[in-house]
């Protein structure tokens, strides 16, 4: 028996029907029972578990987290989200600018960033608005998820992408075949959610009012970590254009983001005791589990010996979008890469990958990290939440939209 593959699948259908335990088991609590089951059968040692957790991963979060947290407690996020939803007069203009802005702000930010941010605004929206929870925040998911695939630096899966495809000119390239088409997939994700939510598309003219600011002290240090994390954002972008060879990762950025926080607000430690500790605690159970499936080989070995037929755009984006639903996107493409180089059109072959890894966060909620991040800071502050089939209802028909959608693109291209 392959006893990761048999917990995965556990964890997997736990997850998909959680809301049917009186309980309600919580995202984090399933992933760390998969976690330690692996651990107590002896199918990854506890040195090896330990090593599996991506140190970098879990500061970026940490560091994020504190930024997002004080945001929101300062009152500063609200108040500056005023500022660019004060034009959206109807809830189908609001939907849109979430899709459209947090997409394209994605692109650049990070999704996950934009998952940790992005929540308590949506939150805000909801309730001023009397338009549903659900809606919007699958609406953010669509739109981190989507939007992250037309940047090199959008999600860690596309800057694998581009250190290891050889990549000439890293930006250019993924505007140039994903760009147009991710637009499009925005666009296509408005229209089914009208489909499905359209009873919350009202025609009464929205009405906003601007935030207070609760704590102004707080308030100033989250507005400079705010501007620091864009300008060592696009402190990278231009490395990354000029073509240094400058070690420069975005767990720095959220890091050092995070330490006029932590260094100079007088409510650091209410910050820390608030953060969201259980997604972090996700995110290490989920590294265990995953390395353990990995260290199986199962996949591997179904994938080896394939190379022909699985380096097709569409093989690729099929192989990206469903698989990533089991072993995370960025383990896939690391497993991937080898595999499309000495084939055909490799940088066809490289966007296929990156949209298909990218857009499996579209099918099911494990498909992207941010999803859980929604979820569970949802579930947090508001006690709202998405249910596995209530995200696949509209997620299982979009990304089929989405995978035509880049396939028409990227196969089709002259």
């Amino acid at each position: 028996m392959n006893i990761p593959i048999i917990v995965l699948s556990i964890v997997f259908l736990l997850i998909a029907f959680r809301q049917v335990f009186r309980a309600k088991l919580r995202i984090w609590q399933i992933m760390s029972a998969g976690a330690v089951a692996v651990l107590l059968t002896g199918r990854i040692s506890p040195s090896a578990a330990l090593r599996a957790i991506d140190l970098d991963v879990m500061l970026f979060l940490l560091g994020m987290f504190v930024v997002g947290h004080a945001l929101e407690k300062s009152g500063y996020l609200a108040h500056i989200s005023y500022k660019f939803f004060e034009k959206a007069k109807t809830t189908d203009q609001m939907v849109l600018f979430i899709l459209f802005g947090m997409g394209m702000a994605s692109a650049f930010l990070m999704n996950d960033t934009l998952a940790i941010i992005g929540v308590p605004v949506v939150l805000l929206l909801a309730r001023k608005h009397g338009v549903s929870p659900k809606l919007l925040l699958l609406a953010l998911a669509f739109a981190i998820t989507t939007g992250s695939v037309a940047s090199p630096i959008g999600n860690p899966q596309n800057l694998l992408i581009a250190l290891r495809g050889d990549i000439a000119n890293p930006f250019a390239t993924f505007a140039k075949f994903l760009l147009a088409p991710t637009l499009l997939c925005l666009l296509s994700a408005y229209f089914l959610l009208k489909f499905f939510y359209k009873e919350q598309f009202h025609t009464v003219p929205l009405v906003h009012s601007q935030e207070p600011v609760r704590d102004h002290q707080l308030a100033v240090l989250s507005r400079i970590s705010l501007g620091s994390i864009v300008v060592l954002a696009a402190a990278k972008l231009v490395v990354a254009l000029v073509g240094l060879d400058v070690r420069f990762s975005l767990t720095y950025i959220a890091v050092l983001a995070a330490l006029p926080i932590l260094v100079f607000s007088r409510k650091r430690l209410v910050i820390l005791k608030n953060l969201d500790w259980h997604t972090l605690v996700f995110f290490a159970a989920m590294f265990v589990l995953m390395q353990s499936v990995w260290d199986s080989g199962f996949l591997q070995a179904r994938i080896a010996g394939k190379t022909e037929g699985m380096a097709s755009v569409p093989a690729v984006l099929a192989v990206g979008v469903l698989l990533s639903q089991l072993i995370s996107n960025v383990p896939l493409v690391a497993l991937y890469l080898p595999m499309l180089s000495p084939h055909g059109d490799a940088t066809g072959q490289l966007m296929a990958l990156a949209a298909g890894s990218t857009i499996a966060g579209n099918l099911f909620i494990l498909g992207a990290a941010s999803n859980v991040i929604i979820i569970q800071n949802a579930e947090k502050r508001s006690h709202e939440t998405l249910t596995f089939l209530e995200f696949a209802r509209v997620g299982v028909p979009l990304t089929a939209i989405d995978a035509l959608v880049y396939w028409l693109f990227l196969a089709l291209r002259p």
